[in-house]
């Protein structure tokens, strides 16, 4: 977290803000600020991970979430995120950062998180997060009955369904790509296609 004051801003509007639900969407204020830019003078696609890291540390305080997994020491990780832009955020634009649980499996809990500016999207990510206490992946499951959610998830959206496959294909096959690879010598290694 390289964003430390809105870090400390975002976390004493949290203890004073309302609170919400686990299922409830946080809404945070922000503004692109000159160290957000990149050479095209609008907000680097780097900084809306980063600036997405205070929406989801928002919900969780405003929850009551951030409490349990601190008492727990539960970790809570991005296993994997993705990220479409629809338009550009300008210096000094002032836009919000919406954040929402959508549902989860018996693995990872599925986030979206949306940046609007002018009632419009800039931005829309969706995040796979796991919990970890002492290197064992807790089950999201037993994440959310500790946070008093006791329930069935919603039904998860076709998109999420293909886009989870997807990663849980990608870190199988990277996986045993690697493992493959480090198994032969040096010389009998496959080059690698030139682009």
């Amino acid at each position: 977290m390289n964003l430390i004051f809105r870090l400390i801003k975002v976390l004493i509007a949290a203890r004073f803000g309302t609170a919400l639900g686990v299922l409830d969407v946080s809404v945070i204020r922000l503004r692109v600020w000159p160290n957000d830019l990149d050479f095209n003078l609008h907000m680097n696609n780097g900084r809306y991970l980063t600036l997405m890291d205070l929406g989801r540390i928002d919900l969780m305080a405003r929850n009551g979430s951030l409490r349990v997994f601190r008492q727990r020491r539960w970790m809570p990780v991005v296993a994997a995120q993705t990220i479409t832009f629809r338009r550009s955020l300008k210096p000094l634009q002032v836009f919000e950062l919406h954040t929402r649980v959508v549902c989860w499996d018996e693995e990872f809990v599925y986030m979206e998180q949306t940046f609007l500016s002018d009632g419009r999207i800039a931005a829309l990510a969706l995040v796979r997060a796991a919990f970890v206490d002492d290197g064992r992946k807790v089950p999201a499951t037993e994440v959310l009955e500790a946070v008093g959610l006791r329930r069935r998830s919603p039904s998860m959206p076709s998109g999420i369904k293909a886009w989870s496959a997807v990663e849980d294909w990608h870190r199988e096959s990277s996986t045993t790509e690697i493992r493959r690879r480090a198994a032969l010598p040096a010389e009998e290694a496959p080059e690698e296609p030139k682009p």
